[in-house]
């Protein structure tokens, strides 16, 4: 009987054997790969909550010193979080809350450049489209409204088409573009929800040049628009 059993162990061992040496490297290597790529992964939550940690302390610099009114070290706070952690949600609020201080300061330029970068590096569309709107506000205010409505150009998240189509509008008015501000107003109205009070601005923006956005009708002066 105990010979019998061994035959069935052995047996076993055998089948174990030769399964583990037709299998046993494939599974090992699978194995690896994912307790490689949980590693990894872990690795990178880790790396992901100290960058976040980090920028987060010097965003909260950054604000201290806006107010404060210490440009210095808003300058050199935010040069900080553009070299160790651009692309994070923290650089971007750094450089709004610069550009703020700078321009509230008179600093237009810095104020310009601070908005600038945010446009160009943000990896969030919607902070992209906001950066390029405060930049088009300051070029507007000094009545440079060709390098405004240039920063305007390109698509923008849809929550934003609105807005943005509104401040072309403003845009094309001053640079005597009529039919095209109409053209951007309609789209502005349009692109806003009919709850948005901001909806009856561009409406009266509209009809203070002939137009009825809700009938698509215009006045004679205003088929009659100088194109450029």
């Amino acid at each position: 009987m105990a010979n019998h059993l061994d035959l069935e162990e052995q047996e076993q061992l055998d089948q174990l054997k030769h399964f583990w040496n037709t299998w046993g490297t494939p599974i090992t290597a699978v194995l690896v790969l994912v307790m490689g790529g949980l590693a990894a992964w872990n690795g990178y939550q880790y790396w992901q909550n100290r960058q976040a940690s980090q920028a987060a302390a010097l965003l909260d610099a950054v604000e201290v010193a806006v107010q404060t009114k210490d440009q210095a070290r808003v300058e050199l706070a935010f040069a900080d979080l553009k070299s160790k952690y651009a692309g994070t949600p923290q650089a971007d609020m750094g450089g709004f809350a610069l550009a703020k201080a700078m321009q509230e300061s008179g600093n237009l330029d810095a104020a310009k450049s601070a908005l600038g970068w945010v446009a160009e590096r943000s990896s969030d569309a919607g902070y992209r489209a906001i950066a390029k709107l405060r930049l088009a506000t300051i070029l507007l205010e000094q009545k440079d409204y060709a390098a405004a409505l240039q920063q305007l150009q390109g698509s923008v998240p849809p929550e934003f088409e609105g807005v943005t189509a509104d401040r072309k509008g403003d845009l094309l008015v001053l640079l005597d573009r009529r039919a095209d501000a109409i053209n951007e107003y309609k789209m502005g109205y349009k692109a806003l929800d009919e709850t948005i009070e901001y909806r009856r601005v561009v409406e009266i923006k509209l009809n203070a040049l002939g137009v009825d956005p809700q009938s698509g009708a215009s006045s004679a002066s205003a088929s009659s628009d100088i194109k450029k």
